[in-house]
């Protein structure tokens, strides 16, 4: 494939940039095709907030806390189920189809919430429908997004390319919501979710304009052919079950944070919701920071990076069990962020490199739908964990646990060095 066809001279702006960065921007394909990822980014951000927010408005009296319960795990958990259900038929679409498809979808079933709003028949069920429909295609849809980068671009331009695309999603999970509380004030959240809709239409054209990465499609074809399934794949490449088993409990060991940070912080420190979005504050200025710091990463020898990433932010964790005062645990969380950041670039680019590419969407998706269980198991076990331990031990015992997996991790990916 040649990735260099659709180059053009870089812009005065473009020479400004990092030369990590400064190369991506010599392709077209990809300058067209990274802003309107970002502002579908920006969509789902400012839905993390109108989500939940409509729910509340269209719930029945006393089952608000159900109806935001299923509103928010359909807009996410069903994209798991129809990466099996669908993988028969949506494995054999190029990556360019995949993402488009997805985007279509979300598109129109999104944009019938703000329709049944003004109609007056948005019942809690049809919510929950529209978004658990929605959601369906989610794990194809970002396993489609990374082989089009694995596509469009050459291997030692991809971890800058997966870097500023994570990074476009940290930035708008602080972004997004002000945003929506913004417009929150003169309009209902349902067409905030409606501007989310419109923001994967946009996507969809985009991705629908672009012409230099339809190659590998009689490729991608015969890998479905050859491979009943994503986790027969996973099974037949060890390296590529690791950093699937690694990623998982990576994300799985996170869950109890989301819990046991506001328990810790209402229970332990005595303080409100202020104190608690400084430190999501300062966690996602940091991973927009370390996300972009990634693309410096691309000398190094991405595996031990990995691990020392995990090895980190487990580290980070540690000072909550020890009293520390609340303006070092501050920083601690922040510099937590930054080493978090380049994780989610750093593991795509390991799975980019080593796929052969007729099954790289196969293995994405499948990744996808493994870690939608991830986090949320994590989560649920976080309330439990908190009431039994205290929250700061919880975030302590997180932290160590983490530790743990790196070390474990270090040890096997050596033990595999030694015996190949």
């Amino acid at each position: 494939m040649n990735h260099k066809s659709d180059s053009v001279p870089l812009s005065s702006t473009a020479r400004m940039l990092p030369p990590t960065y400064r190369q991506l921007f010599a392709h077209a394909e990809f300058r067209r095709f990274l802003p309107a990822l970002a502002v579908s980014n920006l969509g789902d951000g400012m839905s993390v907030v109108a989500v939940a927010w409509l729910a509340v408005a269209i719930a029945p009296p006393g089952q608000s806390g159900l109806v935001v319960g299923a509103a928010v795990a359909a807009y996410a958990l069903p994209g798991a189920a129809g990466a099996l259900i669908f993988g028969r038929w949506l494995r054999r679409l190029t990556p360019r189809r995949l993402l488009a498809t997805d985007s279509w979808v979300r598109m129109v079933l999104l944009g019938c919430v703000p329709c049944a709003w003004i109609a007056g028949v948005l019942h809690p069920v049809l919510y929950v429908g529209l978004l658990a429909g929605s959601s369906v295609l989610h794990a194809w849809g970002s396993a489609g997004k990374y082989s089009l980068i694995s596509q469009m671009l050459p291997p030692d331009q991809r971890l800058a390319a997966n870097a500023l695309i994570s990074s476009s999603a940290s930035a708008s999970v602080i972004v997004g919501p002000a945003v929506a509380g913004f417009l929150a004030v003169v309009v209902s959240p349902a067409w905030i979710i409606g501007l989310d809709a419109m923001s994967f239409a946009l996507l969809a054209v985009q991705v629908g304009r672009l012409s230099g990465v339809k190659a590998v499609a009689a490729a991608a074809s015969v890998g479905a052919r050859r491979s009943a399934t994503g986790l027969r794949l996973l099974r037949s490449q060890p390296e590529l079950l690791g950093i699937l088993a690694l990623t998982w409990l990576f994300n799985f060991l996170y869950g109890p944070v989301e819990v046991a940070l506001p328990l810790h912080v209402t229970d332990d420190l005595h303080s409100g919701a202020s104190l608690l979005g400084l430190y999501w504050t300062l966690f996602g200025v940091g991973a927009v920071l370390g996300g972009l710091a990634a693309g410096a990463l691309s000398k190094l020898p991405h595996w031990p990076v990995t691990l020392g990433i995990v090895a980190g932010w487990g580290l980070m964790l540690v000072p909550f069990g020890l009293g520390v005062s609340t303006g070092i645990s501050l920083v601690c969380f922040g510099l937590g962020g930054m080493i978090y950041g380049p994780f989610t670039a750093l593991s795509f680019t390991l799975l980019q490199n080593r796929t052969p590419e007729a099954w790289l969407t196969t293995v994405l998706a499948v990744r996808g739908a493994a870690l939608l269980t991830a986090s949320p198991v994590g989560t649920a076990l976080g309330g439990p964990l908190s009431a039994a331990m205290g929250p700061r031990q919880v975030l302590a015992a997180s932290g160590i646990a983490t530790i743990t997996v790196a070390v474990v991790a270090t040890a096997v990916r050596a033990w595999g060095n030694r015996r190949g």
